[in-house]
C-alpha cells in the first residue's frame, strides 16, 4: 500500500518545500483541496508549480470541485497537467456542498450531482479526442495517459458512489477506518455489476498532525475553520489523529481493508511533519 501527503493551505509559497520533501522521501502522492470562496491556492495552479519542483511523486486534487469550473476548459488544463508532469497528475472529483462556491461560480447548489454526472460523460469523452460537438473540435493536448489522467471520485452515498464504476478509475474516500470498508464494498460490487476490467483503485484518507503540541493546536484551529459551515466541524477535528501509534494503527486497518493508498492529510503548516510521517511508514 503507497502513502500519500495532503499539504496545508495556510501558505502557497511554503508548499514548494513540503513537496520536495515529500518527493525526496517514502510518499508516493501531493494531495491538496479545493474551496472557492476560502484562503487557499487554486489546486490546479498549485499542482503544476509543484509538478516543476518534482520529479517522482503523484499530484492529486482531493477533491476538486468540478461542477464549479467549466468542463471544456477543464478537460484542458487537466490534460496539460497530465501532459507536462509525465502522467503523474491524479485528478480527484467531488460535487461540493458550499453554498457560497456555488454562489460565485453561478452554479445551482441543488443541481451539482447531475452536473457533475455530465462534466465526468464529457472529460472521458474529450481526453479520448472526440470533438467537442458538430460545431466544435477536439480539446487538446492529449493527455499523457490514454484516456485521460487517473480519475477518482470522492463520494459517500450510493448514487455518488456508483459514479466510479460508471466513470472513474477508483474511490478517494475521506472517512475512518471503521466507515470506509463499507464504502470500498460498496465500489467493488458496483465494478463488478458495470462489467468493468480489473479492480477499482481505492484510495483512503485520514487527517493527522504530527510534532509538538503548537501543531496539533494549528491544524486543529484550521480545520475547525475550513468545517465551521457545517455542524461536524468539532466531529472532524476529533478525529484528527495526533499520536504516532494511532497514525500507524490507520495505515494497517486500512491496508488490511485493502485501500491501494493512504493519504495522510496534514493541516498544521510545519513541514517537519513531513520526515515525521516518514518514520511511520
Amino acid at each position: 500500500m503507497s502513502i500519500g501527503i495532503g499539504l496545508p493551505i495556510s501558505d502557497p509559497a511554503a508548499l514548494l518545500g513540503w513537496a520536495r520533501r515529500a518527493d525526496a522521501g517514502p510518499f508516493s502522492t501531493l494531495g491538496l483541496l479545493d474551496r472557492l470562496v476560502y484562503d487557499n491556492p487554486e489546486p490546479l495552479t498549485a499542482l503544476a508549480v509543484l509538478a516543476g519542483a518534482t520529479t517522482r511523486v503523484r499530484l492529486q486534487t482531493e477533491v476538486l470541485l468540478a461542477p464549479l469550473r467549466e468542463t471544456a476548459l477543464l478537460a484542458k488544463q487537466a490534460a496539460t497537467l497530465d501532459r507536462m508532469s509525465g502522467g503523474r497528475f491524479v485528478l480527484g472529483v467531488g460535487v461540493g456542498g458550499r453554498e457560497d462556491d456555488h454562489h460565485v461560480a453561478g452554479t445551482p447548489l441543488r443541481e451539482r450531482g447531475r452536473r457533475l454526472d455530465q462534466q465526468l460523460a464529457d472529460l472521458c469523452r474529450l481526453w479520448s479526442g472526440e470533438p467537442y460537438s458538430a460545431e466544435a473540435g477536439p480539446i487538446g493536448p492529449a493527455p499523457a495517459r490514454e484516456g485521460g489522467p487517473e480519475l477518482l471520485i470522492g463520494a459517500f452515498k450510493p448514487k455518488a458512489l456508483a459514479r466510479v464504476a460508471r466513470w472513474g478509475d477508483g474511490l478517494l474516500a475521506a472517512a475512518p477506518p471503521s466507515w470506509v470498508g463499507g464504502l470500498f464494498d460498496t465500489v467493488r460490487r458496483d465494478w463488478r455489476e458495470h462489467g468493468r476490467k480489473g479492480e477499482p483503485r481505492l484510495v483512503a484518507q485520514v487527517n493527522v498532525a504530527l510534532g509538538p503540541d503548537s501543531v496539533a493546536h494549528e491544524a486543529k484551529a484550521a480545520m475547525r475553520a475550513y468545517y465551521a459551515f457545517t455542524d461536524m466541524a468539532e466531529h472532524m477535528v476529533r478525529g484528527m489523529l495526533t499520536a504516532p501509534g494511532d497514525i500507524r494503527a490507520a495505515i494497517r486497518a486500512y491496508r488490511d481493508l485493502g485501500a491501494d493508498e493512504v493519504m495522510l492529510y496534514c493541516w498544521g503548516s510545519d513541514p517537519g511533519q513531513v520526515d515525521r510521517l516518514a518514520d511511520l511508514c
